[in-house]
């Protein structure tokens, strides 16, 4: 009985560790998604930068243009010069269906968000869209190194 019990305990603290670490880690990346939304939404890119790491063979996949294949420098300076001009605004806000799965120094984070884009001229678009982000734990911050937005048909 004494066996059981002590099996039992040692599960249970198992357990609640392995618990706690996922519960860590998604509150860890619940703040980057939240500081990511928060910085797209400014419609400057270089808000966003920082979460970003910076190797020029990254490839980014977005709503509009389909790709960025040769790293962050094209993602921003595309966005800055041919996407943000277009918009009066944007609201973006991500939905509370945050999956975190880590090992080590990588991460996959997956979620949906909903978007609010005002149009500098022609029709206001609102939609919800998907969301894949795969960060690397470089000098003790977690940095995206790719990234998938789509939207359904």
């Amino acid at each position: 009985m004494k066996k059981v019990i002590i099996y039992v305990l040692a599960g249970s603290t198992l357990m609640l560790m392995l618990t706690g670490a996922d519960r860590r880690d998604t509150i860890k990346f619940a703040e980057l998604i939240r500081r990511y939304y928060e910085a797209w939404s400014t419609l400057d890119p270089d808000r966003a930068g920082p979460l970003y790491a910076k190797d020029a063979e990254l490839v980014f996949f977005d709503v509009v243009p389909l790709k960025y294949s040769h790293g962050w420098k094209e993602y921003r300076d595309n966005f800055k010069t041919n996407v943000a001009p277009l918009f009066a605004s944007v609201s973006l806000t991500p939905n509370d269906d945050l999956k975190v799965t880590s090992k080590g120094d990588v991460a996959l984070t997956t979620l949906t968000f909903h978007a609010r884009i005002k149009h500098k001229q022609g029709d206001d678009v609102e939609f919800d869209g998907r969301h894949t982000l795969f960060w690397e734990k470089r000098g003790g911050k977690w940095l995206i190194v790719h990234e998938h937005l789509s939207k359904p048909l």
